[in-house]
């Protein structure tokens, strides 16, 4: 027998949230922040150094498709697939738009996301074990009424987390294994009722997640999940796998395994050291996935009946299986937050399931917190901008000149436009929220969502400039270029992925690896944290060090350059 539901929710609370203001809020949520800047340090730029090398493959640049190099490097994380798509749109791009061109593809994946976490959500609340309790004359929230509430609450809880804005808009392999796990999660999810589109689903997140570097992580979420749908019992609303359908999976599965011995992506990457601060990794967790995480908590403390025997619970056990093997990883590989972020949607799954059961006082808690953080927010954005503008209050355009020196605030007018926008429609929706309106499940999350959107939105308009100064490496590259003129040929060494990257794109060099100082390659630039190491052989090569350029908004990053000695 079922265990009896923890939801309680009549059908006057399941009304949808408006399509177009959801699909509004995620169009503002996914462009800014994409287009309208150059590749940030530090991983960003390194995974387009990656992608653009591997773009002039056939201009002799010696990069292999099955094995990316940067300067004769292999890439670190073994992401192929993101590497591939990102050098296949440089290469149909124009000159001047390589940079665009390869975040075209990690649009689409953000977009999959979170297209695919809602209609996981909705799967799962289909399911008979997550209904609500039946009342005794009627009245309930109709099933699938209360499934798309549920997908728009979980949706919701994915966009007010606070860990996913920045990491969601870099071009790295963090956000093509969050793409490909919250497809794999969709196909698990929708696998009894949708049989082709789950499998084409399941197949595209098992092997992307491969192709992603994360191969033993598709091994976990996809033999785990598989077992879950496995051992799930028929319901009225879905039916058990067959043998022909388990034998697909399992497959599936070798078919992963396979793919990744073929292409040498098995890495041991634990790192013990890193277990031990649970503080840290607590505080990581806790502002990471805010409200998303907390919510997922009470969710499993409410389910806990259906969590004891997950297996026949999928609604819980599923996303719970998830979210268990994206921590876990996260913690055993070094507490990375990008990694963490693969865990996001199963997060916001289980904080959607945790709306039925949701006391009044703590929705209201969720709301004027939420107000007074993401107001308070907007509010300081506003501030500075207003004072590197007219120099009034004067405090703030101080910091800033301090912070960021030599940068020359300009006025944009479309990207004012779009912030007027974005807060004229934070301040309709706070109206509508404080209003009397019925209630909605999903209106505990209306504000961190867009919370979240305005804030984003805001500093990649009215900060863009001054965080594209900040974060992109142009500024160095325009010294070295002020020493070194338009040199065609600089020889480097113990230089990082992306100051390479940066040289390459910003300055148009042809970098050689340090040897014997040439008259045809007269300039050697070199990180100042490995100088006291390669001192003597560099002179002994016949250098000698013209000056050392210091990264405008950072003191521990210098460059120094040094120029062939003269006969």
């Amino acid at each position: 027998m079922n265990q009896p539901s923890p939801a309680i929710v009549a059908q006057s609370a399941v009304r949808p949230f408006p399509r177009w203001a959801l699909w509004l809020l995620c169009v503002a949520y996914v462009v800014p922040g994409f287009f309208g800047r150059d590749p940030w340090k530090k991983y960003d730029m390194e995974a387009f150094g990656f992608m653009l090398q591997l773009a002039q493959t056939g201009a002799g640049q010696g990069s292999s498709w099955l094995k990316p190099t940067l300067l004769g490097q292999l890439e670190p994380n073994l992401a192929l697939l993101p590497t591939w798509l990102g050098a296949w749109c440089i290469r149909l791009a124009p000159t001047g738009w390589e940079a665009t061109a390869a975040r075209i593809p990690f649009v689409l994946m953000l977009l999959t996301t979170l297209i695919a976490t809602w209609y996981a959500v909705y799967a799962l609340a289909r399911t008979s074990a997550a209904q609500p309790v039946a009342f005794a004359f009627g009245g309930e929230a109709r099933p699938t009424d209360y499934a798309r509430t549920l997908a728009d609450g979980g949706l919701l809880a994915l966009l007010g987390c606070l860990g996913l804005a920045q990491l969601s808009h870099e071009i790295t392999p963090a956000l093509s294994q969050l793409c490909f796990a919250s497809l794999l999660f969709m196909g698990l999810a929708t696998l009894p009722r949708k049989r082709i589109k789950s499998g084409l689903a399941i197949s595209a997140g098992m092997l992307g997640l491969t192709l992603s570097g994360a191969p033993v992580l598709a091994m976990l979420l996809g033999i785990g999940g598989a077992t879950i749908r496995v051992l799930t019992p028929a319901g009225a609303d879905h039916r058990r796998l067959n043998m022909l359908e388990i034998g697909l999976l399992a497959l599936l599965g070798l078919l992963a395994v396979t793919l990744a011995g073929a292409l040498d992506l098995w890495r041991w990457r634990l790192i013990p050291h890193a277990m031990s601060d649970l503080q840290g990794f607590g505080r990581l967790l806790l502002w990471f996935t805010w409200p998303a995480g907390p919510l997922a908590l009470w969710s499993l403390w409410r389910w806990r009946r259906q969590l004891v025997r997950a297996w026949r619970f999928p609604h819980i056990g599923l996303p719970f299986w998830f979210a268990l093997m994206t921590v876990g990883t996260t913690w055993f590989t070094g507490m990375s937050d990008r990694a963490l972020m693969s865990a996001l949607p199963a997060i916001a799954a289980l904080a959607a399931f945790a709306l039925p059961t949701l006391r009044r006082s703590v929705g209201a808690f969720i709301d004027w917190f939420t107000l007074l953080f993401f107001s308070a927010g907007a509010l300081v954005i506003w501030v500075v901008w207003i004072s590197m503008e007219t120099g009034v209050p004067a405090r703030p355009a101080f910091n800033v000149a301090r912070a960021a020196p030599e940068f020359v605030h300009s006025l944009s007018p479309g990207l004012l436009v779009a912030a007027l926008l974005s807060t004229v429609g934070w301040l309709a929706l706070v109206r509508w929220r404080t209003g009397r309106h019925r209630s909605a499940l999903w209106k505990t999350l209306v504000l961190p969502a867009a919370g979240t959107t305005l804030c984003w939105s805001l500093l990649m308009t009215l900060w863009l400039p001054l965080l594209n100064y900040g974060r992109s490496y142009a500024p160095l590259v325009a010294k070295i270029e002020s020493v070194i003129g338009t040199a065609q040929c600089v020889q480097v060494i113990d230089l990082t992925h992306a100051q390479a990257t940066a040289l390459i794109f910003h300055g148009k060099m042809t970098l050689r690896p340090a040897a014997a100082a040439a008259p045809d390659c007269p300039w050697l630039i070199i990180d100042s944290h490995q100088l006291p190491n390669r001192v003597d052989r560099l002179r002994g090569w016949g250098w000698h060090e013209v000056t050392r350029i210091l990264r405008p908004t950072d003191n521990n990053e210098t460059l120094v350059i040094f120029e062939a000695r003269k006969p």
